[in-house]
């Protein structure tokens, strides 16, 4: 049994999928009605999708670059620098800074439902003025019980994971907040790290996916792993090998419905011309890129850059007639995977004619 605290303004409902007559009622009473009980608040959407305008972006960077050389953390540099923001976005990050010196209940992961709500509102305005997120498909979400997000993966950081997680509070009738993998070295950076698991970062391994899913959680997982967020950006959008197709064995071990995930976007945000394989090793990382503001721009270089993103949800595979043992049947296995990178890279595809240009 999960040890997740529940919501203030929701009660967890478990169930082998989706709830059709409570998502119809939740479309039918339209998108400024009251959260139904049963997900994360509902959140309502800005009307205003134009990107954050140069003057103050750039202000908030240089007073974080100040925050920074005068000896601040991060998270407080961060929050330093909030003056020319708007205002819920500077009690969030006020909020946040709060949370992470002080002793909050988290679960078992390390979520925290309210530093991750204290955020929000940043998330909120990255996929609204700095990315200008559009998102499809989201209601293809089950929205209760156990389920596996398949995507594709770019970027040292898990930006794509966190616009993900957004989209699913933003769009879905009955919002919950997903659970993602990421490689072990994050969690040892000073503050990200921590930050990560808060949002809901979950160390990767097929022993914590597996205990996850069981807890009827929603999971995001991303197999092409190091190969894809280290691919040169001149191979972007083109998948990479699915390993040996390990989140097909979960999935039937577990009976979760896969949900692939094609995210157009993330491959700009920081554009990999080269890498520094001494500063990789000093950090434990995989590998550290060389961007065009990283590493001329110190830490500011990674701030990710304002692309144009669309997230596409396909439709679900339902794996659960095939049983728990079809895991063992590589054959089978070999086929879904395949199935499941084919249906992402053409809806890459899809999505980037869709998109046009990159940043305008």
């Amino acid at each position: 049994m999960s040890t997740e605290r529940p919501s203030r303004t929701r009660t967890r409902t478990r169930g082998a999928g989706p709830d059709p007559a409570a998502a119809t009622g939740a479309a039918a009473r339209g998108p400024d009605a009251p959260p139904p009980r049963g997900g994360a608040p509902r959140r309502g959407r800005h009307a205003a999708t134009a990107p954050v305008p140069l003057g103050p972006a750039l202000a908030f960077l240089r007073d974080v670059r100040a925050g920074l050389d005068a000896g601040s953390n991060p998270l407080a540099a961060l929050a330093g620098a909030t003056a020319g923001l708007p205002r819920d976005v500077r009690e969030g990050l006020d909020a946040a800074v709060r949370r992470m010196s002080g002793n909050y209940h988290e679960d078992e992961w390390g979520f925290d439902e309210e530093f991750t709500e204290s955020v929000y509102p940043l998330l909120e305005t990255m996929y609204d003025r700095w990315w200008r997120v559009q998102a499809e498909g989201v209601r293809n979400v089950p929205a209760h019980g156990r389920a596996l997000l398949v995507a594709n993966h770019a970027g040292i950081l898990p930006w794509d994971a966190t616009m993900m997680g957004v989209a699913m509070l933003r769009e879905h009738p009955l919002p919950r907040y997903p659970r993602f993998l990421v490689l072990n070295w994050a969690f040892e950076l000073p503050y990200v790290g921590s930050t990560i698991r808060k949002v809901g970062g979950v160390p990767a391994s097929p022993y914590n996916a597996m205990r996850l899913l069981e807890q009827e959680q929603l999971v995001a997982v991303f197999p092409e792993g190091v190969k894809g967020t280290s691919k040169d950006f001149k191979d972007r959008y083109r998948l990479q090998r699915f390993g040996r197709g390990g989140f097909v064995e979960l999935a039937l071990r577990t009976g979760s419905p896969i949900v692939p995930v094609a995210v157009v976007g993330s491959e700009e945000i920081y554009p990999k011309v080269g890498e520094l394989p001494l500063l990789a090793r000093l950090t434990g990382a995989p590998f550290v890129p060389v961007t065009p503001t990283f590493p001329l721009l110190g830490p500011l270089g990674a701030v990710p850059l304002p692309s144009k993103w669309r997230i596409e949800f396909c439709d679900p595979i339902d794996v659960s007639e095939y049983g728990s043992d079809a895991a063992e049947d590589r054959a089978l296995v070999f086929e879904l995977s395949e199935r499941v990178r084919d249906t992402i890279q053409q809806k890459l595809y899809e999505n980037l004619v869709k998109r046009g240009s990159a940043f305008v």
